[in-house]
């Protein structure tokens, strides 16, 4: 069977970055997404966008890796946010408790 992978496209404005996500968010995909964040954040802009619009899946490796670069942003001054986050995801947020410790907007 194969796996999914994650897709990341970047879109770059004066003061945000916006990573387009498609696929799964998990122990394979994460360390891509990881890196691509952790470059951003070198020269932090004000905003960094995770549009998750495309996300059909995220297990808790992909749940944990979204807090730590929500704090690694925090750190450098930057805000990371969750856009088009679905109802699933959103449930296991909401599960998790993890709804809280992340900055979720409606649109990108």
């Amino acid at each position: 069977m194969e796996r999914p992978e994650l897709s990341i496209t970047v879109e770059r404005a004066p003061d945000e970055v916006i990573f387009h996500l498609a696929g799964e968010i998990d122990v394979l995909t994460v360390t891509n997404l990881s890196t691509l964040v952790n470059e951003t954040l070198a020269e932090p802009p004000a905003r960094i966008v995770l549009d998750m619009a495309g996300v059909t899946f995220c297990d808790s490796q992909g749940l944990g890796t979204l807090v730590v670069l929500s704090r690694k942003a925090q750190h450098a001054r930057s805000v990371l946010a969750l856009a088009n986050v679905g109802d699933f995801l959103l449930r296991v947020l909401d599960i998790t408790g993890l709804r809280s410790a992340l900055m979720i907007s409606s649109t990108a």
